[in-house]
């Protein structure tokens, strides 16, 4: 019996492919899909980057997963067949047809399993033209091998076997046959053959398709004078160091005028609603005159960035994308950290008071850009009003 995967749900599968077609992030892509990036991997990796028909534009047609969650639990709770189609606004055909065929054996219904089975037996793969054609295959392969583009191959084949329709093939056709390896018909090595080279397809984005991560920002061209030249505590930089397979994280704050770090604590992952929360509370310890501004790049982390403005009256601006130069405070600590969180390990097994330790030591070492005072020294008397 075919298990369940969240990869047989339309509604968040196309979800994620939707998003990535409209120009979104991968980032912004998984979080709008509502899954981890390690699962948003393995659905480019399996269809080769390209989406998938099967699930778009149901339209209705078919029960959708929530429905057969609705029903499972209708149905245990006794309710009729008519009673059941009645509140799905359903026909009581396609109610009872649904726990007739996709009932587990015992009698008793179960939303994902019925799923699954409804999922496996609408199934109907079309084999692919260059899996049953070995004449063609054999073509198309030899002259990707020669460098020839998808496209000029079509091309070639069309003015050698002009009149022969077995010898005919789109260039879409040859580029899944490349990117998808459920697909068979080509070697999964001739994609070095074309030329970007890559193994995975990328989105081909029309200049301006690619949505902005943050909503309203603010650059940090708008910071004020006295955060760029250092010289008045309380405007700070921002990051997220990540942990192993980017599962976990840490939130890193530090004053750009004193060095002074503040390690925030990320338990529940780092999402836009748990950094908005966790980042919230942080600034809330600190004196409302060390709350002049927050200077973070764009990552997506930051979306609800408004809230934590609104929440603890700090200015927050974001860097240009890709210039780590921006914010070399903040970089410069984040490598300082790694001595304690090292890269690829798992930043989870933290807790916040390892956290606070960590950071209390990194206060406390001398730094040369201060005459060899501590960040701790600096900041001590704004600490205390």
């Amino acid at each position: 019996m075919v298990m369940f995967s969240v990869r047989m749900v339309p509604e968040i599968h196309q979800g994620f492919w939707e998003a990535m077609a409209n120009g979104a992030f991968f980032t912004s892509a998984v979080i709008e899909a509502g899954v981890d990036r390690r699962t948003g991997s393995r659905w480019l990796a399996r269809c080769g980057g390209i989406r998938p028909r099967r699930g778009r534009n149901l339209k209705g047609r078919c029960l959708t997963f929530v429905e057969r969650e609705d029903i499972a639990v209708r149905h245990g709770r006794g309710e009729g067949i008519r009673q059941i189609a009645a509140a799905l606004e359903r026909s009581p055909a396609t109610i009872s047809r649904e726990l007739r065929r996709n009932a587990e054996p015992d009698g008793r219904y179960r939303a994902s399993s019925a799923h699954a089975r409804a999922y496996q037996r609408a199934s109907r793969p079309k084999p692919a033209k260059l899996a049953t054609n070995p004449r063609l295959r054999d073509r198309v392969q030899a002259d990707l091998k020669k460098k020839y583009s998808p496209e000029q191959i079509v091309g070639r084949l069309r003015v050698e076997f002009g009149d022969d329709p077995q010898m005919r093939v789109s260039p879409e056709s040859i580029y899944q046959s490349v990117y998808v390896p459920s697909r068979g018909g080509l070697e999964q090595q001739v994609s070095r053959c074309l030329r970007t080279g890559r193994a995975l397809r990328k989105p081909c984005r029309k200049a301006g398709q690619r949505k902005n991560r943050i909503p309203n920002m603010i650059n940090i061209s708008k910071r004020p004078i006295d955060a760029n030249d250092r010289a008045v505590p309380g405007h700070l930089e921002g990051d997220l160091i990540i942990g192993r397979r980017n599962a976990s994280a840490v939130g890193t704050l530090v004053d750009r005028c004193t060095n002074y770090t503040i390690l925030v604590h990320l338990p529940d992952g780092y999402r836009p609603e748990h950094l908005q929360k966790a980042l919230t509370r942080k600034l809330h310890q600190l004196p409302v005159a060390l709350r002049h501004s927050l200077t973070w790049d764009q990552g997506p982390e930051m979306t609800d960035w408004e809230q934590v403005k609104a929440a603890t009256g700090i200015d927050i601006y974001f860097a240009d994308p890709h210039t780590p130069w921006q914010r070399p405070v903040n970089e410069n600590t984040n490598g300082l950290l790694r001595q304690y969180l090292p890269k690829g390990s798992d930043l989870s097994v933290h807790s916040e008071a390892d956290l606070n330790a960590i950071a209390a030591e990194l206060n406390d070492r001398p730094r040369k850009r201060l005459g060899y005072r501590k960040p701790i020294e600096e900041i001590g008397p704004l600490l205390l009003r």
